[in-house]
């Protein structure tokens, strides 16, 4: 493998493991078929509590393999892959993806050719609906509410997004960065711990002057969210917690102070009735628990750090 080829640079393609290391495996095993022939791949096992993922070295030599000793979050374990990666161009990808043959090339070429340009993601679709879209094009997230619309989401792939596309962000399973972009942005905020923090990363890269880019040609299939669960208590705080936390970082004054009136006011809630009137009062109380956070962590100087991008 060389390191510096101007024709093949190197990709280093990271993802982090949290239980569930048959899936990571599958993940893994889909890379071994990939064209790209300049790569190297960084499992980080976020401290996994349940399921050994020994396993993951021991059937795939060829992958550095980091165990920590603590759960860092997607941000925190992501950036400790960052950290060790060696190549031009960094990938993140969800261990919960299984990547096309030559998905890497059209990435790779769409940020060869066009500097001005910080992050790419693939075309990406379920795994379990194959033909339906999850991502190609985001909208810029709203200041008042903290969510944005992905406008393929949930569509059925019938060709209509056969064309490279600016998008507001990139999205987490399967994000390309160049190394140099990342050197002078930094790494993403370990404060947020689960979800957001992509959106975080690509809005300060763009606020840098680069943009971001739906590459269409490029293909991976997401089986989504394995290791939280749809509509968990989990689920449910990180989500909540992490929006308003993208809210506090990233939206300026005096929008923030509407903004935050919105969320409290009457969308915080709303969002809790709604939890206890279909009968969940797990929702709720992780929903409260997440507002809570904020109020307890007003002034905390963390929320505003980004973590420096050094070799380790």
């Amino acid at each position: 493998m060389a390191e510096h080829n101007n024709l093949y640079p190197l990709v280093s393609i990271i993802s982090i493991n949290y239980d569930h290391p048959e899936v990571t495996c599958q993940m893994l095993d889909s890379l071994r078929n990939i064209t790209y022939p300049n790569v190297e791949v960084i499992i980080v096992d976020n401290a996994s509590p349940k399921d050994d993922p020994s396993i993951i070295p021991a059937r795939y030599p060829e992958v550095k393999f980091i165990q920590l000793e603590k759960n860092l979050g997607f941000a925190g374990g992501n950036n400790v892959g960052i950290r060790q990666a060696k190549g031009k161009y960094i990938l993140l990808l969800n261990n919960d993806t299984e990547v096309t043959p030559d998905f890497l090339e059209p990435l790779v070429e769409k940020l060869e050719k066009n500097p001005e340009i910080g992050v790419v993601s693939p075309k990406i679709k379920f795994h379990h609906t194959p033909d339906t879209l999850q991502f190609t094009v985001i909208t810029p997230i709203n200041k008042f509410t903290g969510r944005s619309k992905g406008l393929g989401f949930g569509v059925k792939d019938t060709g209509q997004w056969e064309f490279d596309a600016e998008t507001a962000y990139a999205h987490g399973a399967a994000m390309m960065v160049p190394r140099k972009v990342i050197e002078k942005v930094g790494l993403m905020a370990e404060i947020y711990f689960l979800y957001y923090e992509e959106l975080d990363w690509c809005y300060r890269i763009r606020q840098a002057g680069y943009k971001i880019y739906y590459v269409h040609n490029s293909l991976v299939y997401h089986k989504e969210s394995i290791s939280t669960g749809k509509m968990s208590p989990t689920k449910i705080y990180w989500m909540n917690r992490s929006r308003l936390l993208y809210m506090r970082r990233n939206v300026e004054q005096p929008i923030l102070t509407l903004a935050l009136l919105y969320q409290f006011l009457i969308a915080i809630p709303k969002n809790a009735l709604m939890y206890l009137l279909k009968g969940r009062p797990d929702l709720f109380k992780a929903y409260h628990k997440a507002v809570m956070w904020h109020l307890q962590n007003w002034k905390n100087p963390e929320i505003h750090f980004n973590p420096k991008f050094y070799i380790l």
